[in-house]
C-alpha cells in the first residue's frame, strides 16, 4: 500500500499537481487539512480513496474535524493539529493520540515536515505543499508504504 499524505495546500494546487503526477500510482492519499474548498478538486484528481480533516482556515466546510482509519491493520488518527496548538509542542496531540490507541498520528498546521516516534507512535507532519516555512522553504509532502508484512516505511519528499 503506497499512501500520499499532504497538508495546507490553501487552495494552491499547482504543487500538489506536481507530486500526484510524479508519485502515481498511490493507493490512498490523506489531506491533514487548510483545503480551503478544494477538495471535490483533489479528490478527483487523486483518482483513488481519498481522506480530509478540516483545518482552522477551512471556514464553513463540512470536512470531519478530525478522523479514525484502519489501514493495513494500523489505528490512524488524523487531525489539522490546531485544536492540539501543535504550533506550541505535540504534547497534547500525543496524549490524544495515545489515548485513542493510535499507532499512527498525522497532522498540518505548522507548515513544518517532521516525523519522528514516540515510544509506539509513529507522528508524523508533511509540512506543507504551498507555504512551507522550513529551511529551505521547499513544498513538502510524505509517503508512507506498507508492505505485505505490515513494515511501515516513511518518506519526506520535497518538489
Amino acid at each position: 500500500m503506497k499512501i500520499l499524505i499532504v497538508s495546507d495546500t490553501h487552495r494552491q494546487h499547482r504543487n500538489l499537481e506536481k507530486a500526484i503526477e510524479k508519485e502515481r500510482p498511490f493507493d490512498m492519499l490523506i489531506h491533514l487539512g487548510d483545503v480551503e474548498g478544494g477538495d471535490d478538486y483533489i479528490a478527483a484528481l487523486a483518482e483513488c480513496p481519498t481522506y480530509f480533516v478540516r483545518g482552522n482556515n477551512d471556514f464553513f466546510s463540512d470536512l470531519p474535524a478530525e478522523d479514525e482509519l484502519m489501514v493495513e491493520g494500523y489505528h490512524i488518527f488524523i487531525t489539522h493539529g490546531h485544536a492540539y496548538y501543535v504550533s506550541m509542542g505535540e504534547e497534547r496531540l500525543i496524549q490524544e493520540a495515545k489515548e485513542r490507541d493510535a499507532d499512527i498520528v498525522m497532522y498540518g498546521h505548522t507548515h513544518r515536515p517532521s516525523c519522528r516516534k514516540d515510544e509506539n507512535l509513529l507522528i508524523l507532519n508533511p509540512g506543507s505543499m504551498s507555504y512551507p516555512r522550513q529551511e529551505g522553504r521547499r513544498p513538502s509532502y510524505m509517503l508512507m508504504h506498507i508492505d505485505d508484512q505490515g513494515r511501515v516505511e516513511v518518506s519526506q519528499e520535497y518538489l
